[in-house]
């Protein structure tokens, strides 16, 4: 079942401009940054109280979150909900109908296991699972 709500993803075009702006909004900088090579993205990592926000950057133009900027804009990417076990949530989920958009979990950042549910399964809303390792 899912638990409370990791982080939210912030698709940002410079990295370096958004930890500025979040440093000055937040009041505080980031604690990680960290390029996750599979996603084609550098993470940026933030504490608000008791939640997470994931600023990110691509790192080619083919990545996810290159397209999404071009599409859309900066803002808003995914919501990441933590998950006690991954590949049970994985199979549940299926069986009910949602789209994963992969077949088996993958190295997030931040010490995650990750899985991305659809969009058009979540109204509109990209979901992100994350397993801690």
């Amino acid at each position: 079942m899912f638990g409370k709500i990791e982080h939210i993803g912030i698709a940002v075009k410079n990295l370096e401009e958004a930890e500025r702006r979040y440093t000055q909004l937040l009041g505080i900088g980031p604690y990680k940054r960290e390029e996750v090579a599979s996603e084609m993205v550098i993470t940026s990592f933030f504490m608000a109280g008791h939640n997470k926000i994931e600023l990110l950057q691509a790192t080619l133009p083919e990545s996810a979150i290159a397209r999404f900027i071009d599409k859309r804009g900066e803002g808003i990417h995914h919501i990441a909900y933590e998950v006690a076990d991954i590949r049970a949530e994985m199979v549940r989920l299926q069986e009910l109908g949602f789209t994963l958009l992969n077949k088996e979990p993958k190295p997030g950042a931040d010490r995650k296991l990750i899985c991305f549910v659809h969009p058009r399964d979540a109204h509109g809303a990209l979901v992100e699972l994350c397993q801690s390792i």
